[in-house]
């Protein structure tokens, strides 16, 4: 698989095989995403891999704590406050098409807060991998974060796993670096689903649609 394909094929998985990953094949996909850029070679980022009986104690805390009905906080701003045009009609499209595909209605509130919790046990992967940065890094690490989060996702490609970036994973910081022992001072800056996906599951199925270059792109003669 060359990286046009993989960029293509790449897709957020919401359902899984409970099918182990080798741990060296994590690795393996981790050593390929170090080599991604960041300012000055600061390499900002800090990865835990957790799985089995760690990965269940966590997600359960924090699928308790949403259910109950405390609202996460992560620990740095993601979305705008106010949502403008074209990008709230982008979000309000990508959750209807979700909802759709599963054919959960508006009124099925019990069903919509049923599948927004398996957000917070990563859809059940068999591998939850959570990435933190020192608190003292500045913004431009979140670019070298992004970069560095896109290499994981297409290592994984390659290697037949598939993944499904959250930033919901970052919404209970604390409860995190408390399981994994890491400082509340650093910054949890996402978490994501990794491992075989399910492609016969129904929520697998869809693609979000992706706006044709022309829409974004000036050229400059």
């Amino acid at each position: 698989m060359d990286v046009q394909e993989a960029l293509v094929a790449r897709r957020s998985i919401r359902a899984f095989q409970q099918r182990e990953v080798d741990p060296q094949l994590i690795e393996q996909i981790l050593a390929s995403a170090s080599h991604a850029p960041s300012g000055v070679n600061t390499q900002p980022w800090q990865v835990a891999v957790v799985t089995g009986t760690a990965c269940q104690a966590l997600t359960a805390e924090m699928e308790l704590r949403f259910r109950e009905g405390e609202k996460g906080k992560m620990d740095y701003q993601y979305y705008p406050l106010e949502w403008q045009e074209p990008y709230k009609g982008r979000r309000r499209a990508c959750g209807l098409q979700m909802y759709e595909t599963l054919q959960i209605t508006r009124e099925d509130k019990a069903r919509q807060l049923d599948q927004w919790a398996a957000n917070y046990r990563a859809f059940d992967a068999p591998v939850i991998l959570f990435f933190l940065m020192n608190r003292e890094m500045e913004t431009g690490s979140y670019l070298d974060y992004g970069m560095f989060l896109q290499s994981v996702m297409l290592a994984a490609q390659e290697q037949g796993l598939s993944t499904c970036p959250q930033a919901a994973l970052a919404e209970y910081p604390e409860v995190v670096k408390r399981h994994l022992g890491y400082d509340q001072d650093t910054v949890l800056v996402a978490g994501m689903a990794l491992g075989y996906a399910a492609e016969e599951a129904l929520i697998n199925s869809y693609r979000t649609p992706r706006e044709p270059v022309e829409n974004f792109t000036r050229m400059f003669p």
